[in-house]
């Protein structure tokens, strides 16, 4: 049988990990065997998600009646009914329902009802509590193929230390990363001197190893020194796989969805207020911007370099009209050139703009040019892909440590 569940956290506590981890060992105790723990995230734009939008799926052999009965206690028990934004689902199913509802869940929007006709359909045991909303993310869970996977070991907490500060050392997270980089990532952002894999939430997790493989991410896990963890659960997971993008063309993108999109490079990027850099993207007419927002730090200095004509591919999130960037390739470059009035060859000195479509004259011998001096600049920048940083990269988002997106 395959046990999904989701929406039992809120930004106050609780954790829809921490609960599935707690289930899984309660389903042992009663004989029952946990065959695969999988954290599937989902479409990272839904707006009345709580942090990470993710749900939980236990694989499991034993009695589906009692699976479900266990489950459904365990919820009431620790989910964040207080939260208005907390509407719980579980979802149990001895056959996994057609992919194609979790592939629209992790891509696009999906409704309750849509949820429950499937559950329906696939003689489900289910609950939905309040709205029912967190049925859309169990029906997802039970109903996910992973084509490409990664694992995280998430470290929970004991309850009594629950909302305190964490105690992770920091130095042993460092020295993690420097062992198991590119098999593990996002465990601390070495650029920006940052910790990127302890949580600052009062949720029950410590910290979260994310990696290629249960292997790498015990081995990393086995490095760090921490406070005395409650329990330990390595899931399989979507994560770092970009399986929540799709590919979209300019004029034709809907919003709250995120897409890889081709395009040229359409005028000088801009730098905003606050440090936010903008510039706009064009295939033939239609145009689209595309935005790096200051928590990308360093990615900002790429973006910074693009001259109109360098061909691109970006990668991110498309909300109010922009692209929000999470990762872009520059296809090929075009020329920076440098427009400046022509040189007069009389007098040595720069003319000055005659008017609008005049041309240029010098305003001390008279002389007109009809062209500006236009130079060709040279450019370090280099073709290729370029990522945000570990600390603002998205949960589904595809490291380049992977390998490069496939297109």
């Amino acid at each position: 049988m395959l046990i999904g569940i989701d929406d039992t956290d809120s930004p106050q506590g609780m954790c829809t990990t921490y609960l599935g981890a707690v289930l899984a060992r309660r389903l042992i105790r009663e004989h029952m065997r946990v065959r695969e723990a999988r954290l599937v995230r989902l479409n990272p734009n839904v707006t009345f998600k709580t942090r990470g939008n993710a749900a939980i799926m236990l694989d499991a052999e034993g009695d589906p009646d009692r699976a479900f009965a266990i489950a459904c206690a365990l919820v009431e028990e620790r989910a964040d009914f207080s939260c208005d934004n907390t509407n719980p689902g579980v979802a149990v199913v001895e056959k996994r329902p057609d992919r194609a509802f979790y592939e629209k869940a992790v891509k696009d929007f999906c409704e309750i009802d849509e949820a429950v006709a499937i559950l329906d359909g696939a003689g489900a045991w289910y609950k939905g509590w309040k709205n029912r909303r967190g049925l859309i993310g169990a029906t997802a869970a039970v109903a996910s193929v992973l084509a490409d996977r990664t694992s995280e070991i998430l470290v929970y907490r004991e309850p009594q230390r629950f909302g305190t500060p964490r105690s992770v050392d920091r130095a042993s997270l460092f020295a993690a990363e420097a062992a198991t980089f590119p098999h593990t990532w996002d465990t601390v952002d070495i650029t920006n001197d940052v910790v990127v894999c302890v949580p600052h939430t009062p949720d029950p997790v410590l910290f979260g190893i994310r990696g290629e493989s249960p292997h790498w991410v015990m081995t990393a896990r086995r490095m760090i020194r921490s406070e005395p963890p409650a329990l330990e659960q390595i899931w399989v997971t979507n994560q770092g796989t970009d399986a929540h993008l799709v590919d979209g063309k300019i004029g034709a993108l809907r919003e709250g969805l995120s897409y890889r999109v081709r395009g040229t490079v359409a005028e000088v990027p801009k730098t905003g207020t606050g440090g936010h850099i903008s510039f706009m993207i064009r295939d033939g007419d239609p145009a689209v911007r595309c935005m790096a927002y200051e928590p990308t730090k360093n990615f900002r200095e790429i973006v910074r370099q693009l001259v109109p004509g360098d061909a691109v591919i970006v990668c991110g999130s498309y909300k109010k009209g922009s692209i929000n960037l999470e990762k872009m390739k520059i296809v090929s470059l075009g020329k920076a050139e440098t427009v400046r009035p022509p040189l007069c060859i009389s007098c040595s000195k720069r003319m000055t703009s005659d008017g609008k479509g005049k041309g240029w004259k010098c305003k001390k011998c008279g002389a007109r040019a009809d062209a500006p001096d236009v130079q060709e600049s040279s450019r370090t920048l280099e073709t290729g892909w370029y990522e945000v940083p570990p600390t603002a990269r998205r949960h589904l988002a595809k490291p380049l440590c992977r390998g490069e997106p496939e297109l």
